[in-house]
């Protein structure tokens, strides 16, 4: 385990603009709204502020406030932040992104977690945090065949063991969730509370089962059949061929910049663009990392790594669920909305349930006080 600095060659800064400022645009199809994807006229306004107003080296400047290792466990190289609370009873709480997102996700909401009394919060509310990077994701080394959610899992409870936290918390959104879910199943001595902010739940073709979900979950059934039919097109990919969607999104940032804002649009609390949900600096902080780290192909591998299992799940098969206590919330824009009724066969100890009034899939950026009220009252649960 050893220190680490984000610290960006110039040459790649310099190599990214050059390709920014040779884009080769296609022709607008039809209306060139977001029906038939990311409109060019949108992107093209976005490209350019990436080019010339958005800063990097500022962007640098803000992940680096905070303490960030590298450690080599199991043959993986994991980036993370280790934030301590100056709090002493902090709770140690270990957050996991997902796809696609990074560390920079929670940079709003890591003072009010670990310093809540400078933030106008009870002291009592305190995590120490560690903010970890997937293998095949931003800073942490590739990910090698095999690497999924159940591989993974032991590593990041290592982590947690060789820094000498034995009691603590996992969260995770999108597959960081999947990813907890797994920590809590395989250091269930260790982990003494689960909090999610997406559950994957999925009938098991009984019709009594189905007859008797709520009218609340057979919307949100009806949700996930338009998701598969209209919205799961980048999951089909990436869990098929992601080497092939590598070459494209590896060598053009405007590919990357399309591929990613496409999920903030669609998946956040978005009217009209990303940005009525999120920071455009920030989504493109997240855009960049991928960028520079090149690591299009690797994060898109967790998908393949891990379609047998969705398959299953898909077709009725249901793991062993989870029995620490777990805490789950719903934001009403995010398309991967739980089913109520189901979620015992996933979680057998659910100790808090929640369903905010606004917010998407990337909780934490879109609303960081929601994210950060919830996360607290899960915690008073647990402690």
């Amino acid at each position: 385990m050893r220190p680490f600095r984000i610290e960006i060659p110039q040459a790649d800064i310099d190599d990214l603009n050059r390709r920014l400022d040779d884009v080769r645009w296609p022709a607008p199809l039809g209306d060139d709204d977001w029906s038939r994807g990311v409109p060019v006229g949108y992107l093209r306004e976005l490209a350019g502020y990436w080019r010339t107003q958005y800063d990097w080296r500022a962007a640098e400047v803000e992940l680096n406030r905070y303490p960030q290792f590298i450690a080599e466990i199991d043959g993986a190289t994991v980036h993370f932040l280790h934030v301590r609370s100056p709090e002493p009873d902090a709770v140690p709480m270990l957050v996991t992104h997902g796809w696609p997102g990074s560390v920079a996700e929670f940079l709003d909401v890591i003072g009010p977690l670990t310093d809540p009394a400078a933030h106008g919060g009870d002291r009592a509310d305190a995590f120490h945090l560690v903010i970890a990077s997937p293998p095949g994701f931003g800073f942490s080394g590739p990910a090698r065949p095999g690497w999924h959610a159940g591989t993974i899992a032991p590593v990041w409870a290592e982590l947690m063991n060789q820094l000498g936290y034995d009691r603590y918390v996992v969260q995770g959104g999108d597959a960081g969730s999947v990813i907890s879910q797994q920590v809590a199943a395989v250091a269930p001595d260790h982990v003494i509370g689960l909090h999610v902010n997406m559950l994957m739940t999925f009938p098991s073709g009984d019709p009594e089962e189905l007859a008797g979900l709520s009218e609340v979950d057979q919307a949100r059934l009806a949700l996930m059949g338009r998701f598969d039919a209209e919205l799961s097109g980048y999951m089909k990919l990436q869990s098929t061929r992601p080497q092939t969607l590598a070459y494209a999104l590896t060598d053009s940032p405007v590919g990357q910049l399309a591929w990613i804002v496409e999920r903030f649009r669609e998946w956040a609390d978005a009217a009209k663009v990303p940005e009525d949900a999120v920071s455009r600096d920030r989504l493109l902080t997240i855009v960049t990392i991928y960028w520079f780290t090149a690591t299009a192909g690797t994060s898109a591998a967790l998908y393949y790594e891990g379609a047998e299992g969705m398959r299953a799940m898909a077709s009725g098969w249901r793991p062993e669920p989870v029995r620490v206590p777990a805490g789950v919330t719903v934001y009403p824009h995010d398309p991967f909305q739980p089913l109520r009724g189901l979620a015992h066969h996933y979680l057998a100890d659910i100790v808090r349930w929640s369903e905010p009034d606004r917010g998407g899939h990337f909780a934490a950026m879109e609303e960081p006080d929601l994210f950060v009220d919830d996360v607290r009252a899960f915690g008073r649960t647990v402690r």
